[in-house]
């Protein structure tokens, strides 16, 4: 997530309170903010699901969609995310 810098104060606070509601959420086994080294306005959540159906229920949580709708308009850029898979 790209965030404009003036936000990124709002958005440290913001997923700091959050945060631990998050990783409680049923399906959800690990959470870690993680920030670019080379620019500051940039963010991952990096989380681990049970499976899709688990991070769809978070998605579409009464909770996400009030975090969100906050989130989204301290954005800098389209937010971009990933679905992973270990290999090997």
């Amino acid at each position: 997530m790209t965030f404009q810098q003036e936000a990124i104060p709002s958005f440290l606070e913001t997923f700091e309170k959050q945060k631990s509601f998050i990783a409680g959420f049923e399906g959800c086994s690990h959470l870690e903010l993680l920030r670019d080294k080379n620019q500051n306005n940039i963010f991952f959540t990096y989380s681990y699901w049970e499976n899709e159906e688990a991070l769809a229920r978070y998605r579409e949580s009464d909770f996400f969609k009030q975090i969100w709708s906050k989130v989204k308009l301290w954005f800098d850029d389209k937010p971009l995310a990933w679905s992973l898979e270990k290999q090997g």
